[in-house]
């Protein structure tokens, strides 16, 4: 990079023509956010900082992101983070970045919680269940009960308040259970990041959500953006496929179900820029031949959580949604399904609501 001492003035102009020769659509914004995020000033603060010079440590940041900024990798993965709506989140590659035009659908879910908090959605604390939820768990449980029964044998003149030994029941087969506070319940499917389900939680303090995923990677993720954010009491983050991991007893409860599932189309998966099919999960683009594979799976699964008059919101590739609300209402317990628009006024998301 020659001798010359690397300002942040010098370093904002030669990285915003490297990467424009790169190909890099936004050079200038790209080479913003990098010195940003390698410096620690604002956006703003890069304008009235042009003298000040880079630290060693500073450039050999800056090496290595201008590097591969300029091999196309996404931003986001980059500096390891972006904004989303009025929160900053983690990202990393393996885990699908969040798009700004998903703020529609954080929209969407909000109103389906506000028109729960109206109809007074609220809930007290579901007692834990011990149920088994197999029949290998079944039987064990019915063998360790067996053999407490043996080990009390003589302690009857007790009552049934007799304590058993710790060890007998240790016996007892454990089952997994979640303690949900009173207030309307959302059920997101697929948390990526944990964007929207964090959205809503910081949005909407009085409402408890649970989103669930399949990706190890994501759910971890998706674990520390939560934790960093001190949304643990609002947000239980579950993995399954699905609704797979869910508590049963959970199921009929939602006022909200909103997913963002994978939805483009297989044969347009190649026409994606380089910089989202080189770097982006495939698991968490494919959405089938018509875009709508994973969609059809949630339907059924929304009509199992949701409570009379709940609200689904799911973002879908704009030319499956008309077929995707026509989907909706040719089945039983659908009041109405529509299409609505992002910014740009394409079509972005469908909400359905069941019948009260």
């Amino acid at each position: 990079m020659g001798d010359a001492a690397w300002t942040v003035g010098r370093m904002l102009k030669w990285c915003t023509d490297y990467l424009e020769g790169k190909g890099d659509e936004h050079p200038r914004l790209s080479a913003e956010w990098l010195i940003s995020n390698a410096t620690g000033l604002s956006r703003v603060e890069i304008y009235i900082s042009f003298d000040r010079p880079l630290d060693e440590s500073e450039l050999a940041l800056m090496h290595d992101a201008v590097l591969r900024r300029g091999r196309g990798e996404p931003l986001q993965y980059v500096t390891g983070e972006m904004p989303f709506r009025h929160i900053i989140l983690r990202c990393e590659k393996g885990v699908l970045i969040p798009r700004p035009e998903t703020e529609i659908l954080v929209d969407a879910a909000l109103e389906g919680v506000d028109e729960a908090m109206t109809r007074g959605d609220v809930f007290d604390d579901i007692e834990p269940k011990l149920e088994a939820r197999d029949q290998k768990a079944q039987e064990a449980r019915a063998a360790a009960e067996e053999k407490i029964q043996e080990s009390t044998k003589g302690a009857d003149e007790l009552g049934d308040d007799a304590p058993l030994h710790a060890e007998d029941a240790e016996l007892l087969p454990l089952q997994q259970h979640v303690k949900v506070p009173a207030g309307p319940r959302v059920l997101e499917i697929g948390c990526g990041t944990g964007c929207i389900a964090l959205s809503i939680a910081s949005e909407r303090p009085g409402a408890h959500v649970v989103t669930t995923d399949i990706s190890k990677q994501a759910l971890a993720l998706a674990v520390r953006n939560r934790d960093a954010l001190n949304l643990n009491d609002n947000v239980d983050i579950v993995e399954g496929d699905l609704a797979s991991g869910v508590d049963e007893s959970l199921m009929g409860t939602f006022s909200v179900l909103v997913s963002n599932p994978p939805y483009i189309p297989t044969s347009v998966l190649p026409t994606l820029p380089e910089e989202v099919i080189g770097f982006e999960p495939g698991l968490a683009l494919d959405g089938g031949a018509d875009g709508l594979d994973v969609f059809r799976r949630i339907v059924p699964v929304a009509e199992h959580a949701l409570l009379p008059g709940g609200m689904l919101a799911v973002e879908l590739f704009e030319d499956s949604l008309e077929t995707a609300a026509a989907y909706v209402r040719a089945r039983d317990g659908w009041a109405s399904a529509e299409v609505r628009e992002d910014l740009t006024h394409r079509p972005r998301v469908l909400v359905a609501r069941r019948k009260a």
